[in-house]
C-alpha cells in the first residue's frame, strides 16, 4: 500500500491495466459525478475497457453534465476489474453497493481531498489541500499531457465549482482561479453550465427550504443552527435525495451563524447528519469523527443510528462543547 503516490505511479498503474471501474461515493454531489465522468471519458480516449458506477446512478439533477449517460448504478451481476479507481469517497464503505458488484480484490487507486481519507487504496493519492477532487483530477490529467476535451472540461469546472460554492469558499486559492480559467479556455460556457447548476432547481427544493426556515432551531446566543427532516417530511414533500443538497447553506448564511447543521432521517434506522461551519476554529470534522464520521474541517457529516431526537441531542451537545472555545 501506497500512501502517497505519485500521479507517474498512478499513471502507470493505469496504463497497465485494461478493465476499469471509476466510482465516487454514495448521494454524490457534483465533485463526485464530475470527477467520475471526466476520468471515464479520459480513460476511454486512452482505449481502457471502462465503467462509471455510483450507488445512485445518474440523478436526475446533475443531467447537465456532458457524457453524464456514463454513469449508472452497478450490475447486479458480480464484475471483474483490473483497477477501481475511487473518487472522492473518504470511506471505503461509502462506495455502497458498487463493492458488491466487484470481483474482489481489484487492485484500488483512492484519489481524494478529505483530510478524513482513511487512504483504503493499493495507492492513495490524497490533497486534503485541493478545494475539490476535481482540481486533482486537472492537475493528473495535466501532469499526464491529456488532451483536456471541452466535455472533461465542463465536468472538472462544475465539479470544482459546485465544491468551492462557486469559487467564494476558504479552501478556493489562486490556483483554483487559474484551473478554471484553463478550463474555460478548453471550452467551457461559464454563463451556461453556471445557470444548469445554480438556476435551473424544481419547485419542491423550494417547498423543502421553506420548510427549513420554518423549522430551524437556533441556540440561545444564534451560533448553532440546525433543522431535521424526517421521513414524513420527505413524504409530504415528495424530496429526493440529491433535493438536500445546498439548503443547509441558506441557514449557515444568517450573520450570527458559526455552525450549520441538518439532521435527515433515513429508512434503515440511520440519521444522516451534515454539518457546516464558518469559522476555522470551530472544526465540524472533529465532531463527526465522535460519530464515526468525517470530511473537511468545514464541511464533514455522519451517519448514525438512532432517532431524530436522540441524534440531534448527541450532535448539538458535541457541537456546542466545539464551539464554546470561542468563549
Amino acid at each position: 500500500m501506497n500512501n502517497n503516490s505519485s500521479f507517474a505511479e498512478i499513471a502507470a498503474v493505469l496504463d497497465g491495466a485494461q478493465r476499469i471501474l471509476v466510482a465516487s461515493h454514495l448521494r454524490p454531489d457534483g465533485d463526485a459525478l464530475g470527477s467520475t465522468i471526466a476520468f471515464a471519458l479520459w480513460l476511454k480516449s486512452q482505449g481502457k475497457d471502462v465503467c462509471a458506477w455510483n450507488e445512485d446512478g445518474m440523478p436526475a439533477k446533475f443531467s447537465y453534465l456532458p457524457a453524464g449517460e456514463l454513469v449508472t448504478a452497478p450490475e447486479k451481476d458480480v464484475v471483474p476489474f483490473d483497477v477501481l479507481v475511487a473518487l472522492d469517497t473518504a470511506v471505503k464503505n461509502r462506495l455502497g453497493s458498487v463493492l458488491d458488484a466487484i470481483e474482489c480484490p481489484p487492485v484500488v487507486i483512492n484519489i481524494d481531498h478529505h483530510i478524513s481519507n482513511h487512504c483504503f487504496g493499493t495507492w492513495n493519492h490524497i490533497d486534503a489541500v485541493s478545494p475539490a477532487t476535481g482540481q486533482i483530477i486537472f492537475e493528473f490529467l495535466t501532469s499526464v499531457g491529456a488532451e483536456i476535451t471541452t466535455d472533461i472540461a465542463a465536468n472538472l469546472f462544475a465539479a470544482i465549482s459546485t465544491d468551492t460554492g462557486s469559487f467564494q469558499y476558504r479552501n478556493t486559492t489562486a490556483r483554483t482561479f487559474e484551473v478554471g480559467a484553463e478550463l474555460i479556455r478548453a471550452g467551457v460556457q461559464v454563463g451556461e453550465l453556471s445557470q444548469s447548476i445554480y438556476d435551473s432547481q424544481p419547485r419542491r427544493r423550494l417547498e423543502l427550504l421553506r420548510h427549513a426556515l420554518n423549522t430551524a432551531k437556533f441556540s440561545p446566543n444564534g451560533r448553532v443552527v440546525s433543522f431535521s427532516l424526517s421521513i414524513p417530511d420527505v413524504e409530504r414533500l415528495e424530496l429526493t435525495p440529491e433535493d438536500n443538497e445546498g439548503v443547509i447553506d441558506h441557514l449557515r448564511a444568517v450573520d450570527s451563524v458559526v455552525a450549520a447543521v441538518f439532521f435527515e432521517e433515513l429508512p434503515d434506522g440511520k440519521i444522516r447528519v451534515s454539518a457546516r461551519s464558518k469559522d476555522p476554529r470551530v472544526d465540524v470534522c472533529k465532531v463527526c469523527g465522535i460519530f464515526d464520521g468525517g470530511g473537511h474541517s468545514l464541511a464533514a457529516g455522519a451517519r448514525i443510528v438512532g432517532t431524530l431526537a436522540e441524534v440531534e441531542e448527541n450532535f448539538l451537545k458535541a457541537l456546542h462543547d466545539e464551539v464554546r472555545q470561542l468563549d
